[in-house]
């Protein structure tokens, strides 16, 4: 039986489930029924081992008994050595020929005892950026870019230094 590593819940039904496309298996309440094919030859057998009983039977009675009476015996013995012994033998012949035999086995296959351990799912691909954000903050325009003062730039600042050299000489 297998279980559940982390509550312990049985997993055979779900095993069957899984096998059987989400049915549960028909399962016959009662005592188990004989195939036709089955309870013909069981008669057969039956016939046949009454007259290894009757035929000595009446062979005994037929050489103890005189007269009459052991022709009668005689003839029940022959009588029912060709009945039962043959026709034994011709109910077996004919039911396992002719009579239908015992149903399909059932639908799902019973889970063997040991089964490998199902490989864990692959992890979850990481994206390598994070997700993208989302601005929570009401929209607002666009400064005017023509208010914003232009940097300096680096031969400006030499510049003005040359400039201010030129004044103290």
């Amino acid at each position: 039986m297998r279980f559940c590593s982390r509550c312990g819940f049985l997993m055979e039904g779900v095993m069957y489930l899984l096998g059987n496309s989400g049915m549960l298996p028909h399962v016959e309440s009662g005592e188990p029924k004989m195939s036709k094919k089955r309870k013909g030859v069981m008669q057969g057998v039956i016939v046949f081992l009454a007259g290894v009983l009757l035929v000595p039977v009446f062979g005994v009675m037929s050489g103890f008994s005189d007269g009459r009476i052991s022709d009668v015996f005689g003839f029940f013995a022959a009588l029912t050595a060709v009945i039962c012994f043959i026709g034994g033998l011709l109910r077996i012949l004919f039911a396992a020929i002719f009579e239908e035999g015992a149903p399909s086995p059932r639908p799902y296959v019973s889970a063997p005892s040991y089964m490998p351990p199902a490989m864990p799912p692959a992890p979850a691909r990481v994206a390598a950026l994070p997700p993208p954000a989302v601005n929570t903050q009401p929209w607002r325009q666009r400064p005017e870019t023509a208010e914003i003062v232009p940097p300096t730039s680096v031969p400006d600042h030499t510049t003005k230094l040359l400039e201010k050299s030129e004044e103290k000489s």
